[in-house]
């Protein structure tokens, strides 16, 4: 079969530096618009567009495009047919008006079949549009559609917005420019090298040669490329000195999105700095220079650090920016090591004071206020809170929770916020705290993130569940709620926090008494009317959307699942966990989920009847059961009823969900001989009731009729 004859497809956006952080998100969005708009045109074929993107440049290629839109057909309809022909079968001034206005003859007119009765319809034919003049009409709205969180702008009767000023466009099909204009910017068939390396104009015809002249010209527009070879060139330098470089993915995907053209240069700084602790040494490296640090074959950090230039020069020039490098970070260096001794003027204890100073969320009190809660609230936790049979150091938790927020206060913290808690427990260690109270004042912001290690200790996970507890229901008591995409507080990162340390740590909490306990400290606080229950409500309802969306994203759990487990008892997240695990694994067994929605089917005959506890207060007579079938299931579940109940009390879910999945014989058997609702009151009163208790005894584990079930039970 012969091919569809295709042109190639290239588009360029030059323009000012773009963020690193959005360059990956805008690269993806220009994907995506593209090919919706082609996709929907019928110009791509079995070749997608491809995106690529560098600080100065959004990149869009298509190797086969389609050379035109295809044709299209439609049918329009109407007047009736009654009203478009008269009784001999003539046409109408209605049928004549009617084809006039779609430019057929009143001869092609169909008669059509509609929901309404027969009417008249005219087919009409849509020659679709060259590639060239389909490209020009629509790449503006694209470039103009893409999104960004701010965007700058200019005073022109277009009004044009953009990341960054743009300064050229590049785009062509099949080697010929399409013609349009942004703001008076009008596209051309050339590009720009680096702006160092080769600054000048290039004109190309094709993508490969565009991306041929760009590599020449110092640019490397392949993201993947870029990454590899900063590893590589890391790595070269590292083997020859016996050195290796420290974990900083994050760093790696900002650098790769910062340079066009990587070079590495290994610098040094005086050893003497090493007294500092590697975590400030690190952090100045990462998160205010831009390096990678340096480790020894020992693992200990290395007086090294690795900078990414965007620059490819001459050793001597080379040299000369080593050099530079150099006295940056060692007047970084010197200015965290005069943070480190000036703040030691000061315990941490008697940096409290400082703390009234320093607000903690507007209209929520100080940071001292903040702290005063804390310690409350971990009391309570560390009174009420257990892991895996251990409970926590209550003096330990409360000297953590008094010192937790006075680094905040200090130079170093100011200088290097992101350092906030790393510097309270390095400044505790140093004053003669514990390991235990420093170690939980270092965990106590953790996680930060879904990729986030938890807190290493149980005082540490403590103090982290009750700063971020805190943190949320004073934020809610003065009404900072998060709304839609706003959240500037990260309530919801500090919910899901609490969330994972309470699963993943398998730490044993009651939600709704820790909510409520939080709440009352926010109270007598004076954040808080009287409405402690609607604001304890609010609270515990934020907490179960960030358990819920925790069990399905991250750990797999399906959705019915979810809601199966947590209708049954969600406040304990340690033991929902431990049910959803059993309750996925015996799932595919055969018989359970037969068994599931026989139970939706009693739940929906006792909704008919009522609602379910209408009957729960009825005791179910023995005398009144009829022999066979009702006798044997109520028999069977007087059985299980002790059995399942002390499976659950140790915890041993996956044999109680078995046994109650035991019980499917009996029920299946009870639906096919025993007619429900039986004429006589008495009987069927009292098999509402039988079918009530055991839908309360064993949804104590899972509400089974929240399962969607794959096999069809049979109707009631």
């Amino acid at each position: 079969m012969k091919r569809a004859a295709t042109g190639e497809f290239l588009l360029e956006i030059g323009c000012e530096e773009i963020p690193a952080r959005l360059l990956d998100s805008t690269r993806s969005q220009l994907q995506e618009l593209l090919e919706g708009e082609l996709s929907g045109r019928g110009l791509l074929s079995d070749e997608k567009v491809q995106t690529f993107a560098t600080p100065r440049r959004l990149i869009a290629t298509c190797a086969a495009l389609a050379l035109k839109e295809p044709d299209r057909e439609s049918r329009v309809t109407g007047p009736p047919k009654s009203v478009a022909f008269d009784p001999q079968g003539r046409p109408t001034r209605a049928a004549e008006s009617f084809a006039q206005k779609k430019g057929v003859s009143v001869v092609d007119l169909k008669v059509v079949e509609t929901p309404k009765g027969a009417y008249i319809a005219a087919l009409t034919k849509h020659l679709g549009e060259p590639t060239a003049k389909v490209l020009a009409a629509i790449l503006p709205g694209i470039i103009t559609r893409l999104n960004f969180p701010r965007s700058m702008y200019w005073t022109s009767p277009q009004g044009l917005r953009f990341i960054r000023p743009i300064r050229w466009v590049l785009a062509l099909w099949a080697g010929k420019v399409i013609p349009l204009e942004l703001d008076g910017l009008k596209s051309g068939n050339q590009t720009f090298g680096h702006r160092l390396l080769a600054p000048k104009a290039l004109s190309v015809h094709s993508f490969p040669d565009f991306g041929k002249k760009l590599r020449r010209a110092g640019v490397i527009i392949d993201a993947e490329e870029r990454r590899a070879g900063i590893v590589n060139q890391c790595d070269r330098l590292l083997v020859r000195q016996g050195f290796g470089r420290r974990a900083g993915n994050e760093l790696l995907e900002q650098l790769v999105n910062l340079v066009e053209h990587p070079a590495v240069i290994l610098g040094s700084f005086d050893p003497e700095h090493l007294v500092l602790p590697p975590e400030v040494l690190v952090t100045v490296m990462r998160h205010h220079q831009k390096y990678f640090s340096v480790e020894d074959r020992q693992g200990s950090l290395a007086p090294h650090f690795l900078a990414v230039i965007d620059l490819d020069s001459d050793p001597a020039t080379r040299d000369q920016i080593r050099r530079n490098h150099e006295a940056v970070l060692a007047a970084r260096f010197r200015d965290a090591q005069f943070f480190w001794a000036s703040d030691q003027r000061r315990t941490l204890a008697e940096r409290l004071p400082l703390l009234e100073q320093t607000t903690f969320v507007a209209r929520a009190g100080s940071y001292r206020q903040k702290v005063d809660r804390l310690v409350r609230l971990t009391g309570w936790l560390g009174e009420n809170v257990s892991a895996d049979g251990r409970r926590a150091d209550i003096a330990v938790l409360a000297r953590a929770a008094e010192l937790s927020k006075s680094d905040l206060t200090t130079e170093m913290v100011g200088e290097f916020p992101e350092l906030q808690g790393v510097i309270g427990g390095l400044y505790a260690r140093a004053q003669g705290e514990t390991e235990a109270v420093a170690a939980a004042i270092v965990d106590h912001y953790k996680p930060g993130g879904p990729e986030d290690s938890l807190p290493a200790t149980l005082e540490g996970s403590l103090l982290a569940i009750g700063d971020k507890l805190d943190s949320i229901a004073a934020s809610f008591a003065v009404g900072l709620v998060p709304s839609g995409s706003r959240d500037p507080y990260a309530l919801r990162r500090a919910g899901a926090g609490i969330v994972r340390i309470i699963i993943e740590g398998r730490i044993r909490l009651g939600l709704r008494a820790a909510v409520e306990a939080a709440v009352s400290v926010v109270q007598e606080a004076g954040l808080l009317g009287e409405d402690e229950a609607g604001l304890s409500a609010s609270v515990l309802g934020f907490l179960e959307e960030r358990a819920r969306h925790l069990f399905r994203e991250s750990h797999t759990f399906a959705y019915d699942e979810v809601n199966a487990v947590f209708a049954a008892g969600w406040e304990d997240l340690a033991d929902a966990r431990a049910r959803l695990e059993a309750l996925r694994q015996i799932r595919t067994t055969p018989g359970f989920e037969p068994l599931a929605a026989a139970f939706k089917r009693i739940r929906n005959i006792l909704e008919q009847a009522g609602g379910s506890d209408r009957f729960l207060s009825r005791q179910i007579q023995a005398d009144l059961l009829e022999a066979g079938a009702e006798r044997e299931l109520y028999d069977r579940f007087l059985k299980l009823k002790p059995r399942v109940e002390g499976l659950r009390q140790k915890q041993r879910y996956t044999e109680a969900f078995r046994e109650v999945a035991s019980l499917r014989p009996q029920v299946d058997k009870f639906f096919d001989k025993v007619l429900v609702m039986a004429p006589e009151e008495a009987l069927r009163e009292n098999r509402l009731a039988l079918l009530a208790h055991l839908l309360r005894e064993f949804s104590v584990l899972a509400e089974f009729s929240e399962i969607v079930v794959t096999t069809k039970g049979k109707e009631s």
